[in-house]
């Protein structure tokens, strides 16, 4: 994957194009600043502080963690962040899920924000999924799917999904990023083009 573009756009007929780059370190102060928002905050349930952010993002930023972290940006300004792993990486996380569901081998997951408020309710959140979608049948040639879990009380996430061509597939009891959340999740799964 080294080898491959670091941008690249995915929009639709009159919609200017989503781009992506990975996060770097230099980003983790608007990482900070998205993650301290109210709208972030009520389902990513994550330390904002600067040690915080440096802690969970810096080993994909530096390439010691097999996730990938993106902003993703319009007109080259970002405005959310989108991170993409396999499932064999993280075996618990896989267990977990493969408890409820079939995930085959090399299947791939995602975690979204749209981190400026501005842009909720206008359909980037759809648009960005189904670009990393597509950005992910071209890196990963192998994996099979995508599938990914939300909390069923976030209705925006798990609608952008749906909108953005994901199915959901079943609804299961999983552990909460927010331990506020009861543990209810649906899953949602797209398969590989043939």
């Amino acid at each position: 994957m080294a080898d491959r573009p670091e941008d690249h756009p995915a929009g639709g007929a009159g919609f200017e194009p989503i781009t992506f780059r990975l996060v770097t370190e230099a980003d983790f102060p608007l990482l900070a600043r998205w993650l301290s928002r109210a709208h972030v905050a009520r389902w990513w349930n994550h330390d904002f502080s600067a040690e915080g952010v440096a802690r969970d993002f810096g080993p994909a930023a530096r390439g010691e963690e097999p996730s990938e972290d993106f902003l993703a940006l319009l007109d080259g300004v970002p405005f959310g962040l989108i991170q993409r792993s396999r499932f064999d990486d993280y075996p618990d996380y896989r267990a977990e899920v493969a408890a409820h569901i079939e995930v085959p081998p090399g299947t791939v997951t995602i975690d979204y924000l749209i981190g400026e408020g501005g842009m909720i309710g206008r359909g980037v959140g759809t648009r960005m999924v189904l670009a990393l979608v597509e950005r992910t049948w071209i890196d990963h040639p192998d994996a099979p799917a995508i599938i990914v879990p939300v909390a069923a009380g976030n209705i925006g996430s798990w609608r952008a999904l749906e909108k953005a061509g994901l199915v959901r597939i079943a609804s299961a009891d999983l552990v909460p990023d927010n331990p506020i959340d009861p543990p209810l999740h649906h899953l949602h799964r797209i398969d590989r083009p043939i």
